[in-house]
């Protein structure tokens, strides 16, 4: 159904669990081959376009970091025809210029993980796709205009390194990642960013800035307590940029390497990818395995 489309995707990291100003809202509810996503997805009406969001953590903030079904995820905004998603995350500050409150659109990212599925392949298709840019650039110009037009406070451009968490970072942790040159720490964005360059799907982040990690002298430990103080400041702006964000996006076709990101990554001869493989798959490889 028509009402059950989408071309742009918004994914609510921790303090955004649901879009103001959503209207013609629908619940939608979908399985896919890699099981359920964190909740059931909302598609409705934002700021004129067909927007669906999810919260990360599901409603209530019931899922870790570790937990979350990344490839569900992204698999079910690519179902509903999502071709960009504007994700939004919270995350430690590794640099003093970078304060609580402000907002970091990264271009960069360094993977600290260790437990988690971050590839839609494997069973007998093989795909390797490029990644030494992991995040869409037109989409990221787009979210800094954005941020501008809210008058947020935001730097274009960083590092953000990908923990495993749930625990925040020791001071060995921090003053590490400091040295390595990283500008904010977080536990959830790089997977999905992988996965939306498998499947062909524009992704940025809107880091949202509530702590300077352990770190800084003035901030010697990172408590929830100090992360939902700032959140719900930060959020109120996300919700500003990400509408301004949504009113940017153009209609028309994407020319970014993303839209083609597997044209030329498919190794295996499609006469040896199994059949249900083939057909699970359908929604990322169709086009490519004829």
């Amino acid at each position: 159904m028509a009402s059950e489309r989408a071309d742009i995707g918004i994914i609510g990291g921790s303090g955004l669990y649901a879009m103001e100003g959503f209207g013609e809202v629908r619940e939608v509810a979908i399985e896919t081959p890699f099981g359920s996503p964190s909740d059931t997805l909302m598609v409705g009406m934002l700021e004129g376009r067909r927007v669906a969001f999810l919260p990360r953590h599901g409603r209530g903030h019931r899922i870790l970091p570790s937990e979350l079904n990344f490839r569900a995820n992204i698999f079910a905004m690519k179902v509903l025809g999502v071709e960009r998603i504007l994700s939004v995350s919270a995350v430690g500050s590794l640099k003093a210029e970078y304060a609580p409150l402000h907002m970091v659109i990264p271009d960069q990212f360094v993977d600290r993980t260790s437990q988690r599925k971050s590839t839609f392949f494997g069973g007998g298709l093989v795909a390797h796709v490029g990644f030494s840019h992991p995040f869409c650039g037109p989409l990221s110009k787009i979210m800094a205009r954005s941020c501008a037009e809210a008058g947020a406070t935001y730097h274009e451009g960083g590092t953000y390194v990908c923990i495993e968490g749930p625990h925040f970072s020791t001071l060995a942790e921090s003053e590490l990642y400091r040295s390595w040159g990283m500008d904010v720490v977080g536990m959830t964005n790089l997977q999905e960013a992988k996965l939306c360059r498998e499947a062909e799907v524009c992704y940025v982040t809107l880091a949202m800035v509530t702590d300077y990690d352990c770190w800084h002298p003035e901030h010697d430990s990172v408590t929830v307590e100090q992360v939902v103080a700032v959140l719900g400041k930060n959020t109120a702006m996300a919700q500003a940029v990400l509408k301004a964000a949504v009113r940017r996006i153009g209609t028309e076709p994407r020319g970014c390497a993303c839209a083609r990101a597997l044209k030329n990554a498919i190794m295996t001869a499609p006469g040896l990818v199994p059949e249900k493989l083939r057909k699970d798959l359908a929604p990322i490889v169709g086009q490519y395995l004829k």
